[in-house]
């Protein structure tokens, strides 16, 4: 189960003036579910994205990235989505399979190719089921609709266990402004993107430019700060479509407004980002890795990223056991130049439980195995070497994660 994540609520996802979605059962990998997603877009909304740093990126990730750069006329109008299979590792087959699928969806839309951004996940090395796929995206395009946000996160789940869809709806500016976003991911996870899909969308008009500057630092702070397991993906995506439909508009940085906006923006791409590490692969716990005092935000994250990585640290969490010298060992071979240990401080919630190079001298293993016990543990590392700070989402590593993933494909 979900540590500590609700269901969402239908009511709470506002829908997005120019935002059309659309979802089918294509029976891509296994019958009876939805799998297929098309989220169509306003003429002129403004769309901006960052993707897998994988080498070996899937062909639809190829196709995105080569649409988003060559700016078509028109503008991108719609992204379409399949679960079941990642198109990655597919060759020249792959790109032909992932083009195929935007033309298919341009004649349906009466748009051009160029418009369209396609995106796949699920198994790797295995090519698109054409036949399936192509009527499911029909059957998509056929139930276009405003309210769709929750049926658009059940379509691109795979292993997760829940849908993941947040919304925030406030005035700015004297505006009312929507956003709303889905994501997946559960396994595969960690920084520059991760087994994960988010698409987030507000009726805010944006200049392209500064939507993608947006777009990178929303996902500095939010999808590339999680990590489950370790592992990059081949088709990691975040894209966003600010459709213009409504009342606010911003064009730089210096516009009354912006502050709140990104604000905003970033809380609802925060809350994306948490749900997934939330509904990770056999988590228990969410634990939250605070980084404070670095020389500079780069070291912070160095850090914090050893500590959520760490398999014995993880095994130690899901244990409920205070075995914290596994911390303390992730921290001392991060690599950090010139780090004086005696001079950091490690915390486990309100519990200081080493400083001065060892165990804190009022710390007791009750109070650590107190902390650990609970479903949100915050691990604060005090460097006492700067003014930098930063923050990693992780959870526990259990038995569940082995049996998911051994049994993934079959």
């Amino acid at each position: 189960m979900p540590v500590n994540l609700p269901l969402p609520n239908p009511a709470d996802l506002h829908p997005v003036a120019g935002v059309q979605l659309g979802v089918a059962s294509a029976g891509i990998r296994k019958g009876g579910r939805r799998d297929m997603l098309v989220i169509a877009l306003a003429e002129g909304s403004a769309v901006a994205g960052v993707f897998t740093r994988n080498a070996f990126c899937a062909a639809p990730v190829q196709v995105c990235q080569s649409h988003l750069a060559a700016g078509p006329e028109g503008g991108t109008r719609a992204w379409v989505v399949n679960t079941g299979c990642a198109n990655a590792g597919t060759g020249e087959q792959g790109l032909m399979n992932a083009r195929t699928t935007v033309e298919f969806l341009a004649a349906e839309l009466k748009l051009k190719p160029m418009q369209i951004l396609p995106f796949s996940t699920g198994v790797i090395l295995e090519h698109l089921p054409m036949g399936r796929l192509l009527p499911g995206i029909k059957a998509a395009c056929a139930g276009l609709g405003q309210a769709n946000w929750l049926e658009a996160a059940q379509a691109i789940m795979t292993t997760d266990t829940q849908p993941k869809a947040f919304s925030s709806r406030q005035m700015i500016n004297g505006q009312s402004v929507t956003i709303t976003g889905i994501s997946k991911g559960a396994g595969m996870i960690r920084p520059n993107m991760a087994t994960m899909l988010g698409y987030v969308a507000t009726d805010a008009a944006i200049e392209r430019q500064l939507l993608q500057r947006l777009v990178q630092q929303a996902a500095d702070e939010s999808f590339n700060a999680i990590t489950i397991d370790g592992d990059t993906s081949t088709n990691d995506s975040f894209v966003v479509a600010a459709t213009g439909a409504g009342g606010l508009r911003l064009d730089s940085e210096q516009d009354a407004g912006w502050s709140e906006f990104r604000r905003a923006f970033i809380d609802v791409c925060r809350a994306l980002a948490q749900a997934i590490v939330r509904d990770g692969e056999g988590a228990t716990k969410f634990i939250t890795i605070q980084v404070q005092q670095a020389a500079s935000r780069e070291e912070a994250r160095q850090v914090g990223y050893a500590i959520a990585h760490s398999p014995l640290v993880k095994t130690a969490f899901f244990a409920s056991d205070p075995n914290l010298g596994r911390i303390l060992a992730a921290i001392g071979y991060t690599g950090v130049s010139g780090l004086d240990v005696n001079r950091l401080q490690v915390f486990l919630n309100d519990v200081l439980v080493a400083e001065h190079g060892g165990r804190a001298a009022a710390y007791t293993e009750s109070d650590g195995q107190r902390v650990m016990q609970q479903s949100e543990i915050t691990v604060l590392v005090k460097l006492n070497r700067g003014h930098h700070e930063a923050s990693v989402y992780t959870c526990d590593l259990s038995h569940d994660y082995v049996s998911i993933n051994a049994d993934y494909r079959s």
